[in-house]
């Protein structure tokens, strides 16, 4: 099981009003477990940024002077997420912004959902938590994840905090890390997250007749 964690940083919040990515971070997953592979950037919008968008990110229109534009990574960000489960925190707002960039390459590009399938980590944790604060922040608190290494947005370290959310949801594992002496000098660790409960029904599995005779079998010998 191939999964990408995902997460963008934006010039504002509509893209339908013109703004940009400007920043894309993605990590692999496969079988619950983070890997080597990552892909990030840092990207030209060809426009301003909306100052309230700097007070979240850190990130100004001249830092990004001489890096790349859309098109020059489209083709890498594709073949990263093909055909993996893309899993992102609001994925709609990411997900728009994305397909208005490739849109903007031309209809042959289509939409991010032709080459993957998105989860949304946002809808998890209302179902899982309604009517509380959901935000990324509130779930690393509720889950017991370190974030005060974070002071700003960022792309890539809002990538791998959702891993550790999205893990802490699913089920726990949230310090499954490729080498966690290096990141715990890194990012000073990482706190065990609760599993979530699951209200399921157990399977019951009735011993065959055999096999409750092998048992008396057993209590016999243990008995002498």
């Amino acid at each position: 099981m191939r999964q990408i964690i995902l997460d963008t940083e934006t010039t504002g919040l509509e893209p339908a009003s013109g703004h940009r990515i400007i920043e894309i971070g993605c990590i692999e997953m496969k079988d619950r477990r983070k890997t080597d592979r990552l892909l990030h950037y840092y990207i030209n919008p060809e426009r301003e940024i909306e100052q309230e968008a700097v007070e979240i990110h850190g990130i100004t229109g001249q830092q990004l002077e001489g890096e790349p534009v859309f098109e020059d990574v489209a083709d890498p960000l594709i073949d990263f997420i093909r055909d993996s489960e893309v899993i992102i925190h609001n994925a709609p707002f990411d997900v728009a912004f994305i397909n208005a960039e490739l849109s903007r390459l031309g209809d042959d590009w289509g939409r991010l959902e032709d080459y993957c399938s998105v989860t949304d980590t946002l809808e998890m944790a209302r179902e899982l938590h309604p009517g509380q604060r959901n935000s990324l922040d509130a779930l690393c608190q509720r889950y017991g994840i370190d974030n005060s290494h974070r002071s700003l947005h960022g792309a890539l370290l809002d990538a791998e905090i959702l891993l550790d959310v999205f893990l802490a949801m699913t089920g726990g594992q949230s310090s499954l890390l490729l080498d966690r002496d290096e990141e715990r000098d890194s990012r000073s660790g990482l706190q065990r997250a609760n599993p979530v409960q699951r209200h399921t029904a157990l399977k019951i599995v009735e011993p065959s007749r055999e096999e409750l005779e092998a048992h008396r079998r057993m209590l016999k010998r243990l008995k002498r």
